[in-house]
């Protein structure tokens, strides 16, 4: 083909896979060039004139933003993608009405006599870096938002625009250095078959986008637009997280058979999708979701999940000046819990955050090296047991209305298990005498998330309603490691034989107490750890909505008794390196069509 003599030498780029499926198409490159804003002092007669114009643009984004959302909703599209758009277009919309953002703004160009441009620059980078300090991934990846709402009030600012996107005409990969999850939501499927940005995480609105138009993504590639040039033959493989730059015809025909096997799988996934998640010898599990927000309910259910296993409650805490009130809490839990099916189970894991990152944190401050050591989680709620009494009302007063477990996070010892159970107690009292309707019977659990916890599980199961295992923390601390940093995280092994062995225990001592355990750490949604998982008995694994169908589609294909065998072998291997050796080649032999489309 005439194609072949031209095409530039074939070359791989790797990044995060942050929406699953294959794609092949021509690259298109989306100019999205960051603006650099300029900076100048200004002189005290200018601040009004400079402060006017800062509104103007914030009132221009806002309705520019607005245009968008209205426009994509009419579009039209599944009910439940069209829930998850409002949301992230009202996020961002709340965000340009945003105290910090705004007000903050204000008092820079006031207080330092800057020009709107620098203002906004600097209290951005604030907020961001706000963000980046977060232990949460998901949490974490809210700079981004940050930075994608300053993008869009700069360009007003600057009187600039971006390339638009009704330039795009025909099947093509966009190739961008980044885009904001209003661009995403514009992207119509019949024009664009994947996109590719430079920037960008997993967790990031952007990538929920992907995930709910069912585009194929990589994202953070960091150096994408600069290897790749318009017109080029792509392969995006957001399975893997890998594109293939002008690919030669045997890669191209390998993709091909890879893009049709992972299609016919998500069509079975499909079918599979209201069957309850059993083993074919009567083993079962209950699959549920993790969620942040009310509004990401209808993905878990779409997603075949009907209950909610992990409520993250920081949002309400984070990115505002007050403090959340006990309405504010209680209207929350009651949107849950009436968005789920009748009968279902919402689990609330009070607010894990430390006392930097809660709001008017200036009443809190701790001077701490390390704060995910340090006043965070039950230790703040103990130590100012008004925000987490505000809290414990809320969530009470919404157990009339629906199904509610109450889960206490960072529980370290039996001493902090029973000053928390105290509070619950006095709190359901004063209800009581106020003549407020609420479950007296809610159950009230704890994540095992510190090795402490694990190596008392014995102690605290016999005054816990339940255990859930926050496995993103409990390897984090085990194994004495930070995850976002680069030098040492390759040492995050979910199968090291110690973390196996803690699992064991904590699950063979709530089984002894007869109370439920699960797991709710990212380990429970990768399709990889399933059976191993599976085998130590849990009752329950609470996961990412798009991991529900997949994992469901293992449990269904197993037997409880090869999943125990599995976890035995496991048991009697010394290093982490043998026992993912061991587990990813039983995986694949099992169930290769799945592997391949391993998430």
């Amino acid at each position: 083909m005439a194609d072949n003599n031209i095409r530039m030498p074939s070359c791989v780029v790797n990044g995060v896979g942050a929406s699953p499926g294959i794609a092949i198409g021509r690259a298109f490159l989306l100019d999205r060039g960051k603006l650099k804003p300029r900076g100048e002092k200004i002189s005290s007669d200018q601040v009004a004139f400079e402060s006017e114009r800062f509104l103007e643009a914030v009132t221009g984004a806002r309705q520019e933003l607005e245009e968008i959302k209205e426009r994509t909703l009419k579009a039209g599209g599944s009910e439940v993608a069209s829930q998850e758009h409002n949301y992230i277009f009202d996020v961002h919309l709340l965000m340009m009405k945003d105290k910090m953002l705004v007000d903050d703004t204000l008092t820079l160009i006031k207080e330092k006599k800057i020009n709107a441009e620098w203002a906004l620059s600097l209290n951005s980078e604030k907020i961001i870096n706000f963000f980046k300090q977060m232990q949460d991934a998901y949490l974490r990846e809210r700079q981004s938002d940050v930075a994608h709402v300053s993008e869009r009030i700069l360009r007003h600012l600057a009187g600039s625009d971006y390339d638009s996107i009704d330039k795009i005409s025909h099947g093509v990969i966009i190739v961008a250095h980044d885009l904001s999850p209003a661009d995403t939501l514009q992207l119509n499927p019949q024009k664009v078959s994947a996109f590719i940005t430079d920037l960008g995480g997993r967790t990031s609105h952007t990538a929920i986008v992907a995930r709910s138009l069912e585009i194929p993504a990589v994202v953070g590639t960091e150096y994408a637009t600069e290897k790749i040039n318009g017109g080029d033959r792509l392969v995006v493989d957001g399975i893997e997280g890998k594109i293939i730059v002008n690919p030669g015809r045997e890669q191209l025909a390998a993709y091909q058979e890879k893009k049709k096997q992972y299609n016919s799988f998500q069509a079975q996934l499909i079918l599979n999708r209201d069957l309850p998640a059993e083993t074919t010898d009567g083993f079962r599990v209950a699959l549920a979701g993790n969620i942040e927000t009310p509004e990401e309910t209808e993905s878990i259910i779409s997603h075949g999940a009907s209950n909610i296993g992990l409520y993250r409650t920081e949002f309400l805490f984070l990115n505002r000046r007050t403090l959340p009130s006990e309405e504010e809490h209680f209207l929350t839990y009651k949107k849950v819990t009436e968005s789920l099916p009748p009968g279902s189970t919402t689990t609330i894991r009070t607010f894990d955050l430390g006392a930097d990152k809660i709001a008017e944190s200036e009443r809190f401050h701790e001077d701490s090296v390390n704060p995910a050591l340090g006043l965070r989680g039950i230790r703040l709620c103990l130590n100012h047991q008004e925000i987490f009494i505000t809290q414990l009302r809320g969530i009470l007063k919404a157990s009339h209305y629906g199904k509610l477990k109450i889960m206490l996070p960072m529980i370290s010892g039996l001493k902090e298990l029973r000053q928390a159970l105290e509070i619950i107690a006095a709190t359901k009292a004063e209800l009581e005498r106020e003549g407020v309707p609420f479950d007296a019977e809610i159950p009230v659990g704890i994540m095992i998330e510190v090795p402490s916890a694990a190596i008392i599980s014995d102690q605290l199961a016999r005054e816990a309603d339940f255990f859930s295992i926050g496995t993103n923390d409990l390897i984090q601390y085990t194994l004495a490691l930070d995850r976002s940093n680069e030098h040492v995280s390759y040492l995050y092994e979910p199968l090291h034989p110690a973390i196996l062995r803690l699992l064991d225990q904590i699950i063979d001592n709530a089984r002894k107490a007869e109370i439920p355990v699960s797991i709710c750490g990212e380990m429970a949604g990768e399709p990889l750890y399933t059976l191993v998982l599976l085998g130590l008995g849990l009752d329950k694994l609470s996961m990412n909505a798009i991991s529900i169908p997949h994992v469901k589609q293992i449990i269904r294909q197993s037997t409880f008794v090869e999943a125990q065998g599995m976890l035995e072998e496991s048991l009697k291997m010394e290093t982490a390196a043998e026992v993912e050796a061991y587990v990813a080649k039983e995986m694949n032999r099992r169930f290769p069509e799945t592997f391949l489309m391993k998430i």
